[in-house]
């Protein structure tokens, strides 16, 4: 039984290894079109096929990758002491380790 936060910080941080592609795709979504739209960031000259699309690809897989990750962390959190806000605080920051790796790898 997990009752530490090991358990949940280790499947959250191995979900988040699949979770790089999502999170490339909502931010290459939000990059090319309503932070574009703003002014914010510079959309992707060759980006001109449109929003839907995209939404096509990025849909699916945001939700299969969100239920998978909902799916694995309910179990966890009825068998940790932790406060309910502490482990969805964990499990929410956790999976954005490897893509943070990624980014800051200067390799």
């Amino acid at each position: 039984m997990a009752k530490h936060w090991s358990a949940p910080l280790l499947v959250n941080v191995l979900l988040g290894i699949p979770g790089v592609v999502p999170f490339w795709l909502l931010w290459y979504l939000v990059v090319n079109w309503p932070l574009a739209e703003l002014g914010w960031t510079v959309r992707e000259p060759t980006e001109n096929d449109g929003m839907a699309l995209w939404l096509v690809i990025v849909v699916p897989v945001v939700t299969l990758y969100g239920l998978i990750w909902w799916l694995a962390n309910m179990p966890l959190r009825h068998r940790t002491a932790l406060a309910p806000r502490t482990y969805w605080l964990l499990s929410l920051a956790a999976p954005l380790v490897p893509t943070a790796a990624l980014i800051l790898n200067p390799w």
